[in-house]
């Protein structure tokens, strides 16, 4: 069980952290979300958005962050 609470505790200060370097993002006019490659089709009445590119960037940075912290254990 103290186990499953550290996972948490983790998983919580991850989430934490991921959540401020989006809000720095953002006041830093960083192109979040906004990047090429992401998908935007505007129709007369609808807007359909995928950010197809942005997905892929925080996968490939969220994988290298995990593999240093399951190198460091």
């Amino acid at each position: 069980m103290g186990d499953l609470g550290r996972r948490l505790v983790f998983l919580g200060g991850l989430i934490l952290i991921l959540g401020i370097v989006l809000i720095l993002a953002g006041k830093v006019n960083l192109p979040i979300g906004r990047l090429p490659g992401d998908i935007v089709h505007r129709g007369k009445n609808t807007t359909f958005y995928f950010p197809l590119m942005t997905c892929i960037l925080l996968s490939v940075i969220l994988s290298l962050v995990l593999y240093i912290v399951n190198r460091m254990r």
